[in-house]
This record gives structure tokens, C-alpha cells and sequence, in this order.
């Protein structure tokens, strides 16, 4: 007989069930090594862990004393903290945070920063939230060893699901399909080179690591692949500490569904349905929706199956989302499991009436879990938008600034998560989504109207969003009809009659003139402005770079979606927030420039400027340099993602003005280019 036994052969030597077994082994309290995808437990640990005394000298172990929750320390901030006080607040539990801006701020993402401020808060328990350190297997194992309760699964399981490698392998173990792919340990340049020619092109590169889409990269084309694994290494390091990479084939035209899971923890779990998540940028989730379109019956209960397989064979507790990929055949395959609470939970909250956060703060209180079907269940459909602050018009580049107006919607169906306010200051430290706003109806095509409707009063002034892209988005035929995949947004953004439809209209101009010339009227300066002698007052007025010369008058703004911030003026165009500002006196050489930079006819340099504050990642030209159209000039990197500025036009650098490390804010100068 080997000395190693599996779960099972456990199980039966202790006395108890596997799942029991299972759980031990996830938590740590029984000590366990992996063979290949399975848990194998030498019988002198079994021996120690069920002497007297011990842990596990009975099957009553397993049973722990429920142990109220009285002070949760919720390890995050923005929507996810708001959200998380609000169920702390319906319980009755006692919320705090660290504070994760000014001078007393705390870095979210140092475990022994936060398990300090948890136990110096007096907390019982630790709410990660998702992103920061949600997935942190060392910090989970940080926070029980504080003797502080986790909300959220044992930590070898976070490790072996959080592991895209071994998740992957652990699926095929259990017979569920996995893409074609590479996930081996050998990291080096040549394997990888070697696994892409195998598994052919395009194919997409990810992190071993993490979750949210960070690093992920299609590479269509052998002479890209390098340029590819060096980028996707360098975001995941930044963002996961983990540099490892993972191949897979490309499924084009794919839908992403996942299957939420919760587990208690005496072993029970089920699954409460699926979330339709196929509408992204680059690899962003942008709209998500309950139940999917895209399933029947026997699919939808084929999903389910699978992963409540993959949860239990890991010892799952708490929530967690299972993620798959459907090709046109409505075959699926295994992507990963996120092992927290996904952003996109509110639409199952909706379509079931269950709270989430509540589940799991009961079950890290030892509570057993209501089945399904015990709690009011409206059923019904929900769909789900992330509010950025990006800027969908200029590539969805992150944008900042300070809120100076907002207005949320209410009504039938309506929920807004949100993690702003006016006053909130929007940086380039963390991820630019600022809140959700969801619907829910009886049917699809309430809820879709539902979720226009509340897009269409809700306001954002002082930051640039992608509010009038969402807009447009719940409105196009692709959506309304179901139909959309992983690759659409690629196919319909931007239409082609975007620019002209979005153009800045002439009342917009008027109204940003007339509320500069009360600005100025009331500082006292009757020659400031474009004051004139028995004529209208006279601005230079700038906005999206453009200027016009307006002529006007102060008075009372007309516009109830206007925001005043000094001498600024922020207009809510359609859902865009655009600023206007008095235009600096005319300069020939930055006339010029420009002109060329927005492909005006001239002969003139022209300026390449930051699209965002960011750090200066790369400088990939030198002075006196040629270069064409499109060419790198300078890599940025923003919330731990890469984004490279290129050359606007073909000739040679004339000057290079930031250097690598450097911190450049929107619009500053990185170099020039003379044709």
C-alpha cells in the first residue's frame, strides 16, 4: 500500500466524507501535496492531524461553532467598498477601510499594511473586495494567521485556481475541455516561439496570473510574438508579481459566459446561473448580462455541472465564477476560475434575489447556506454597464480630473453602484472604472430599455467617461438582438458617422462663452477677456482642441448639465463631459504643429503629446532618427497597462523631451517630428 492516500482513501481511513477531507487540505489543517492535479496525503499526516487532541480527531471538526462577524475590514476601496458597506450596514456589522488617499494612505496592494491596519481597526474578519489583493493566496494565508476570519476561499485553493496553468490542467484532468494551449513551466523565448508555431495563429498570450484582462495580448502573426511575450511580461510582473505566460489558440467570434458558484462551508454549493459577459475591450468587460442569450436548457445545465466539478475538486468556499468560452457550434471550453466576487455579481443578485456579499460574510461566520429557491427569486432578466473614466473616442484612453457635477438615475429596476462623488478626485493610481449601473426587467427587452432610459439622465461632469459610448452601445442592433461576441466591438466602434454626429454643436459654444464671461465679469477685470470698446465681449474659446473666436455676453447659465471649476467650464454633451476653456494667445509654431498633428496640410513639425498622465515605460527612438507613420515613439504605462504613442507623421525626431521614468502628465510634450 503507498504511503500517499487520495482524499477519498482519507476520508475512509478518518471516518468522514471527502468534501470534509477536501476542506482540510484547502484551509491548510491537513497537510497535502499535489500530484500532478490531485491531492495525495501521507498517512503519518493523517495519523498526527487525528491523535488526541488534535484537529481532526473527529468529524465533528468540521462542524465549527457559527462565530459572528462583528467588525469587517474591507481591503479596497471605491464601488467595491461602498458596495460591501451597504451589506455590512443591512447586518449590522461594523465597516472599515484603510484610507487609500492624502498623506495617511496606506498601499492596497502590501498584505502586511492591510492584515496591520485590519487587527489595529479591531476587526474580526477581511473583505478583499476584487482587484488589489482579492486573488493573493499569501495574503489570505497573511490574514489567518492574524487570527482574522477571510471572506473568501480557503487559500490553496485561491493558489491553485489563481494559477492559470494549473486550473487549466486540473480541467483536463476532470475531462472538462480547455483551448489548445501552452502551460508549461519552461518559460524561455524558444519554448514559447516553438508552442505558438504548434498551436498556430492568432493565437493570445496571458498571464499565468491574475485576472482582469491585464497582459493579455492577440498576436496574429509570428514577427509579432516576441514584442508580444515582452509587453504581456511586463504588465503581468507590474500587476501580479508573476511573469509567467500561458498560450492559447484564438477563438474568434466567441461568447464568454461564466457560472457563479457559492459554497458553504460544510461542503454545500451550488450554482446560481449564468452571466453573459461577450461584450469587451481588449479583454475589458464592458457589458454584462443575466441570463445569457446565447444558452438552451441542456447547455446551460452542462456549464453548471462543470463548474460545480472544478469547485468542489479544489474544496471551494465562498463565491467564486467559473468562465468559459462558446465557439459558433456552442461548444465550450474552460478559460479560468476567478476565486472572489466578480464585478458584474449585481445582475445575479437581481435575477435572484440573493445579496452576495451577505453569503459570504454568513459563511466566514460558519453559517450554513439557504438553498436556492428558499429566497424570493424575481427571475426576470438584468444587464449591467461599467462607467470608466476613459475616453471612448480617443481609443479608450484613461482619462482624469476632478467631479465636479453628477446625477444618478432612479426608478423601476434601477440600481447604481457607484464609488464617486463630487469632489472625488479621478488619478491615474488605480482602475478607471467608477461605477456600474444596471437594470433589471421582467424581460430582455425591459431591462435593455430600463438601462438606456437611467443612461440617459445619468450626468458626470469634470472627468471625461465612456458614458455617450454606453449610450450608443445599449442602443445598437447587435446588442438588442442578442448577438454580440467577444470580437464585436472591434467590428461596429467607432461608426462611421461618429465625428460628425458628436461635433461639438454651436449652442454648446454660446453657453461655454457666456458662462467664461460671467466668470470673468465677476472677477472684477473689466479689461480681461476679449473686452472691446462699445462691442460684444470677445473669447477665444478652446475645447477638444479646437478654437473658436465668440462673441458674447455674461449671463445666467441656460444649460442644466453645465459645471463651473474656476475658470473652467465642463458641458455634458450627450453623456461626454467636454471641457471649455479660454484659448492661450496665438503662437505660429504650435499653430503649426498641431495643424499637423491633426492632419492638416503643412510643412511645419509636429508635436507628439502625452494621450494621458502615465509614467514613460519605454523611448523607443532617439534624436535625428527616422520614422513612419505609426512607429513607437514612446511606451506609457497607466494603471498598470501599456499604451504606445506613435508617430503622427513620417520623418525625423528633432527632439525627445521625456526620458524613461519619467511622470508626464495629459497633453505634455514627448517629442517632435519634422517631416
Amino acid at each position: 500500500m503507498s504511503d500517499d492516500l487520495s482524499p477519498r482513501q482519507a476520508a475512509d481511513r478518518i471516518g468522514t466524507t471527502t468534501r470534509t477531507v477536501q476542506r482540510w487540505i484547502a484551509s491548510g489543517r491537513l497537510p497535502a501535496r499535489r500530484v500532478g492535479s490531485r491531492w495525495r496525503v501521507a498517512i503519518g499526516a493523517i495519523d498526527a492531524f487525528t491523535a488526541p487532541g488534535a484537529i481532526g480527531a473527529s468529524a465533528s471538526a468540521a462542524r465549527p461553532t457559527t462565530q459572528p462577524i462583528r467588525t469587517l475590514f474591507i481591503a479596497n476601496r471605491g464601488e467595491i467598498l461602498a458596495r460591501i458597506a451597504r451589506t455590512c450596514q443591512d447586518l449590522g456589522i461594523n465597516a472599515v477601510a484603510p484610507a487609500s488617499e492624502g498623506p495617511d494612505a496606506l498601499d492596497l496592494l502590501d498584505p502586511d499594511a492591510m492584515v496591520s491596519a485590519a487587527a489595529f481597526a479591531g476587526a474580526d474578519a477581511v473583505h478583499p473586495g476584487f482587484g488589489f489583493l482579492a486573488e493573493n493566496a499569501d495574503f489570505a494565508d497573511r490574514v489567518v494567521a492574524a487570527g482574522l476570519r477571510w471572506v473568501g476561499p480557503p487559500p490553496a485553493a485561491i493558489r491553485l485556481m489563481g494559477d492559470k496553468a494549473a486550473a487549466r490542467e486540473l480541467a483536463r484532468s476532470l475531462r472538462i475541455p480547455v483551448l489548445d494551449g501552452y502551460d508549461e513551466p519552461d518559460q524561455s523565448d524558444e519554448a514559447l516561439e516553438t508552442a505558438a508555431t504548434r498551436i498556430g495563429y492568432p493565437l493570445l498570450v496571458k498571464p499565468a496570473a491574475g485576472g482582469g484582462g491585464k497582459g493579455m495580448r492577440i498576436v496574429r502573426h509570428p514577427d509579432r510574438l516576441m514584442e508580444s511575450l515582452g509587453a504581456a511580461r511586463r504588465e503581468a510582473a507590474a500587476a501580479f508579481g508573476d511573469d509567467r505566460l500561458i498560450l492559447e489558440r484564438l477563438v474568434e467570434g466567441a461568447r464568454h459566459v461564466e457560472i457563479q458558484v457559492l459554497f458553504d462551508g460544510s461542503g454545500r454549493g451550488f450554482e446560481l446561473g449564468e452571466r453573459d459577459c461577450s461584450i469587451q475591450r481588449r479583454h475589458q468587460k464592458i457589458l454584462e448580462e443575466a441570463p445569457s442569450p446565447a444558452l438552451d436548457a441542456t447547455l446551460r445545465k452542462r456549464l453548471g455541472a462543470a463548474a460545480l466539478t472544478l469547485a468542489r475538486e479544489v474544496g471551494y468556499v465562498s463565491a467564486g465564477t467559473c468562465e468559459f468560452l462558446l465557439d459558433e457550434r456552442g461548444s465550450f471550453t474552460f478559460l479560468e476560475m476567478n476565486t472572489r466576487l466578480q464585478v458584474e455579481h449585481p445582475v445575479t443578485e437581481l435575477i435572484t434575489g440573493r445579496d452576495l456579499v451577505a453569503d459570504q460574510l454568513r459563511i466566514a461566520a460558519d453559517e450554513p447556506l439557504d438553498p436556492p429557491g428558499t429566497e424570493p427569486a424575481p427571475g426576470g432578466h438584468a444587464v449591467e454597464v461599467r462607467l470608466y473614466a476613459e475616453d471612448a473616442e480617443a481609443g479608450f484612453l484613461p482619462a482624469v480630473g476632478r467631479i465636479e457635477a453628477l446625477r444618478w438615475p432612479y426608478g423601476d429596476g434601477i440600481r447604481v453602484d457607484a464609488g464617486i462623488d463630487v469632489g472625488s478626485e479621478v488619478t491615474g493610481r488605480f482602475d478607471p472604472m467608477l461605477a456600474k449601473v444596471i437594470a433589471w426587467g421582467p424581460d430582455r427587452p425591459t431591462a435593455l430599455e430600463r438601462l438606456a432610459r437611467a443612461l440617459d439622465e445619468t450626468i458626470v461632469l469634470g472627468v471625461i467617461t465612456n458614458l455617450r459610448f454606453l449610450r450608443w452601445l445599449v442602443r445598437h442592433p447587435v446588442v438588442l438582438d442578442g448577438q454580440a461576441r467577444t470580437d464585436t466591438l472591434d467590428r461596429i466602434w467607432p461608426p462611421d458617422d461618429w465625428a460628425a454626429k458628436t461635433a461639438i454643436p454651436e449652442s454648446a459654444w454660446s453657453e461655454a462663452a457666456r458662462a467664461l464671461a460671467t466668470t470673468e465679469a465677476e472677477a472684477g477685470d473689466p479689461w480681461a477677456g476679449g473686452w472691446r470698446l462699445n462691442g460684444a465681449y470677445t473669447a477665444r474659446v478652446e475645447a477638444d482642441g479646437e478654437v473658436r473666436g465668440i462673441e458674447s455676453s455674461p449671463g445666467p447659465a441656460t444649460s442644466t448639465a453645465l459645471a463651473l471649476a474656476g475658470d473652467v467650464v465642463h458641458l455634458d454633451l450627450a453623456g461626454r463631459s467636454t471641457t471649455f476653456q479660454l484659448a492661450d494667445p496665438p503662437d505660429v509654431d504650435r499653430a503649426a504643429r498641431a495643424a499637423v498633428a491633426h492632419g492638416i496640410a503643412g510643412t511645419g513639425p509636429s508635436s507628439v503629446e502625452a494621450p494621458m498622465p502615465g509614467a514613460v515605460l519605454t523611448v523607443h527612438v532617439a534624436a535625428g532618427q527616422a520614422v513612419a507613420i505609426g512607429d513607437p515613439i514612446v511606451t506609457l504605462e497607466a494603471m498598470k497597462m501599456e499604451h504606445a504613442v506613435t508617430a503622427p507623421i513620417t520623418g525625423r525626431v528633432a527632439e525627445i523631451a521625456v526620458r524613461s521614468a519619467d511622470q508626464v502628465t495629459r497633453g505634455q510634450l514627448l517629442a517632435i517630428i519634422e517631416p
